[in-house]
């Protein structure tokens, strides 16, 4: 992770932990290093918040206690706790058609591409809202035998289990009733208050952890048509950037559409995608 200039920053601590500096900044290496994340200089209380429940279920006295035995614990255990630390430090924001203008676009990019089979690829899918909202417009659009695969996947294995359950609150913002009586199914009795998504969508996605800093993006398959990476790369610092566009540019068919987020602006790699509408971009 590059050098950056940091602002002092004070121990944070209640009556059970404290965060020092060099705690905190070896959390930035390790999650920089594991999920490529750059971590802001700032943001000393989030880790403290979401990391001190590791500590006590691990039964780790301190910071510098629990983060010394991560870095030296080796087996299934250990992998198993790099991956709660992971789980711990990402950022999961989402819900049904969030950015609705990339929706209505999706609709006509679909059609354009109708007469051969699609791959799509969702690579943040947290609880599975972004996910179900692209399987939602596949059928909505081409039917419920369209020859589409979604691929959905997240780093965080605890988000992906709630994905992969398909269950939300029948309050869930962003869904309309037409769309809640098509794809959903509305719990009564214990799980009154809540909706599950119908089979016929869930068919469509295929749901696995992957890691935007594995070497292993072979394992993805066959190249993608559409690929939704929104909002991720904001986590990156510039090099970490160009690698993950790279590796994407390598697993998407020419031609192929990466759709971001409103933030994200990747203009310094023409080369390897133009810009072909609001946030939207084409595989060069």
């Amino acid at each position: 992770m590059p050098a950056a200039v940091m602002p002092p920053v004070s121990p944070v601590s209640d009556q059970e932990f404290t965060l020092t500096p060099a705690d905190f900044e070896r959390v930035r290496q390790l999650i920089y290093q594991r999920a490529g994340i750059s971590l802001h200089a700032g943001k000393q209380a989030m880790v403290y918040s979401r990391l001190s429940r590791r500590l006590r279920e691990t039964r780790h006295g301190g910071f510098g206690e629990y983060l010394q035995w991560l870095e030296r614990a080796t087996g299934p255990e250990a992998e198993s706790e790099w991956q709660e630390f992971v789980n711990c430090l990402t950022t999961n924001l989402t819900a049904f058609f969030r950015e609705d203008h990339h929706f209505h676009a999706l609709v006509e990019d679909l059609r354009a591409r109708a007469a051969r089979p699609l791959r799509i690829w969702c690579n943040a899918a947290s609880t599975g809202e972004e996910p179900y909202s692209l399987a939602m417009t596949v059928v909505e659009t081409l039917g419920s035998s369209a020859q589409v695969k979604l691929v959905c996947s997240d780093i965080d294995t605890k988000v992906l289990a709630t994905a992969q359950r398909g269950v939300y609150s029948a309050d869930a913002r962003g869904l309309s009733p037409e769309r809640l009586r098509k794809h959903f199914m509305r719990g009564t009795g214990a799980n009154a208050g809540h909706i599950r998504i119908k089979p016929e969508l869930a068919r469509l996605i295929e749901f696995r952890a992957f890691n935007l800093m594995s070497a292993s993006w072979s394992a993805l398959g066959e190249p993608f048509d559409i690929v939704f990476c929104r909002n991720v790369m904001i986590y990156f610092d510039n090099p970490t950037q160009r690698k993950v566009l790279e590796r994407m540019h390598a697993q998407m068919k020419p031609g192929a559409l990466l759709y971001v987020g409103h933030s994200e602006n990747f203009t310094d790699s023409r080369d390897l995608f133009r810009l072909r509408g609001k946030t939207i971009y084409e595989r060069v």
